[in-house]
C-alpha cells in the first residue's frame, strides 16, 4: 500500500515541481540534524521493491544522502535545491579516499608557492624520509611521463583509480597543519586529514611529513623540508568507536576500533567542495585557477581506461572501477552508458564503509543534478576482516540510487534548458 501511495505522490511531485528545502543548522554548540526531505523519502518509495528491504535498515546502515537538484537561469548560472535525507555529521563514518579530493586542491593550491621557481605539476618531486614510519622516493624519473615521481601524476592517480602511495605522497607535501588551515578557509573546521594510509603509522609520526625536493629543468632544485605539525591537538575531539572487535592480523581484539585519531570528513563537506570545484560561483572559494579547476574536472570524470594512463590499461581497471552511483562498480558495464550519465565523482571505500559524491551529467539531453551517500556494511561487528556486504548490498544500492534520481531527472521539468557542454567527452 505505501509503495502505491508513494506512486501517487511521486506522479504529483512530477507535475508541480513541488519542492521541499530542509534548513541546514551549524552552530559551535553541536548540529541539529535537519528534517529529511519529504520529496526525497517520498520518491525513495516509489520503488518498493528495490529499496524497501534497504530502507527499513536504514538506521543500522547508517545510510546518508545529499541530493541536489540543478536548475539553470537565462544565462546558464546554475542554482541548487538541496535534499537530504538522514543526513547527519555528528555519526561519524570512515571517509577513506574521500580524503584524496581535498588532499588535490589543497597540493593545488600550495603549489602556487613554488611557481616562480619553475615549479609546475609535471616537476619531478623526490621524497625523502627523515621518521620513523616514512619512506622514500629517491628517483622521481622515469622514461615514461606517466610514472614520473610528480604532483600531477599523483593525482592522476589518485583520482583514477584511487591510488593510496599517490595519496600519502601528498599527504606529506601538504602536511596536516596546512590541510587544517586549508579547511579553515574552506568553511569545514570539524572536518580534518591527519593521517597516510597503509602503512599505519601511529598518530605521532603523522605528524611528522618528509623533506621534499622539486627537480624542475634547467633550474635549481627547489627543497621543502621536513616538518612537524606541533599545533595538532592531542585528542581530535571526543572518542569514537565503531564495532565490536577487530582483527589485527591473525588476532581478533574483542573491543570496539578506535577512530578517534582517524581523518574525518562529513558528506556535506565533500559534497560543498566537489560542488566548489566544478561551479566555481559557488561557496566556498577556492585558491585555483581556471588550469587547476579543469586539470581536477579532467581527471575526476574520466575512467581509468579513457584516461591512457599507461598504468592503467589493464582490464582490471574497467570503467566502473570507482563509479558506485548509479553504476555500481560493475565490470560489465560501460561509463557512460548509451544515454547514461557520466559522473565526475571521489569514493571512500573502507572498514565496511563505503561513499560516493559525485555529478552525475547527460550533456546531450541537459540533464544533471549532484548526489553524495555513504552507507554501512559491516553484518557481524568486525571490522579490519575484509568481509563486508560490499557487492551484495553497497554497491547494488549506490547504483539503484543513482539510476532513481537520473531518471527522475529526465521528467523534472526545467524553465530554462541548461548549456552543458562544457562536461561533454
Amino acid at each position: 500500500m505505501r509503495g502505491l501511495v508513494a506512486t501517487v505522490l511521486y506522479s504529483l511531485l512530477l507535475a508541480t515541481g513541488a519542492d521541499d528545502r530542509p534548513a541546514l543548522h551549524y552552530a559551535n554548540v553541536g548540529y541539529i540534524e535537519p528534517a529529511d526531505s519529504h520529496f526525497l523519502d517520498s520518491l525513495l518509495h516509489t520503488q518498493p521493491a528495490r529499496f524497501d528491504s534497504i530502507l527499513a535498515h536504514a538506521d543500522e546502515l547508517e545510510i546518508q544522502i545529499i541530493y541536489t537538484q540543478i536548475d539553470r537561469d537565462s544565462e546558464n548560472r546554475p542554482h541548487f535545491t538541496e535534499h537530504t535525507w538522514h543526513l547527519n555529521p555528528g555519526r561519524y563514518f570512515n571517509p577513506a579516499s574521500l580524503v584524496k579530493l581535498p588532499t588535490a586542491v589543497a597540493a593545488l593550491e600550495k603549489l602556487h608557492q613554488y611557481e616562480a621557481q619553475g615549479v609546475t605539476l609535471a616537476t619531478p618531486m623526490a621524497t625523502g624520509a627523515a621518521h620513523k614510519c616514512q619512506t622514500a622516493v629517491l628517483n622521481p624519473f622515469s622514461r615514461d611521463p606517466d610514472r614520473v615521481a610528480s604532483v600531477g601524476n599523483y593525482i592522476r592517480r589518485m583520482l583514477l583509480v584511487s591510488d593510496n602511495e599517490a595519496y600519502n605522497r601528498l599527504y606529506e607535501f601538504v602536511g596536516p597543519a596546512d590541510l587544517r588551515r586549508a579547511f579553515a578557509r574552506w568553511g569545514m573546521p570539524d572536518s580534518r586529514i591527519v593521517t597516510r594510509f597503509s602503512p599505519r603509522c601511529d598518530s605521532i609520526s603523522n605528524r611528522y611529513t618528509n623533506p621534499i625536493t622539486f627537480l624542475p629543468l634547467d633550474r635549481e632544485p627547489v627543497r621543502q623540508p621536513a616538518a612537524f605539525d606541533s599545533a595538532a591537538p592531542a585528542l581530535p575531539g571526543p572518542r569514537l568507536y565503531k564495532g565490536t572487535a577487530w582483527q589485527n592480523g591473525k588476532r581478533l581484539i574483542k573491543a570496539p576500533f578506535d577512530f578517534t585519531q582517524a581523518n574525518r570528513l562529513s558528506l556535506a563537506d565533500i559534497n560543498t567542495l566537489l560542488r566548489a570545484i566544478l561551479f566555481p560561483e559557488t561557496a566556498p572559494q577556492l585558491n585555483l585557477r581556471p588550469a587547476d579547476r579543469a586539470f581536477l574536472r579532467q581527471y575526476l570524470g574520466l575512467t581509468p581506461h579513457a584516461a591512457r594512463f599507461s598504468q592503467y590499461r589493464t582490464p582490471g581497471y574497467y570503467d566502473a572501477y570507482k563509479k558506485y552511483l548509479y553504476y555500481g562498480r560493475n565490470p560489465r558495464r560501460p561509463v557512460p552508458e548509451p544515454g547514461g550519465p557520466r559522473s565526475f565523482n571521489i569514493v571512500g571505500l573502507s572498514y565496511g564503509f563505503v561513499a560516493d559524491c559525485s555529478y552525475l551529467v547527460e550533456p546531450t539531453s541537459g540533464i544533471e543534478l549532484m548526489l553524495s551517500a555513504v552507507l554501512y556494511v559491516n553484518r557481524d561487528g568486525i571490522l579490519n576482516d575484509a568481509r563486508y556486504e560490499y557487492s551484495t548490498t553497497a554497491w547494488p544500492f549506490l547504483a539503484d540510487l543513482g539510476q532513481l534520481l537520473f531518471e527522475y531527472e529526465k521528467k523534472r521539468s526545467r524553465t530554462n534548458r541548461p548549456d552543458l557542454s562544457e562536461f561533454a567527452p
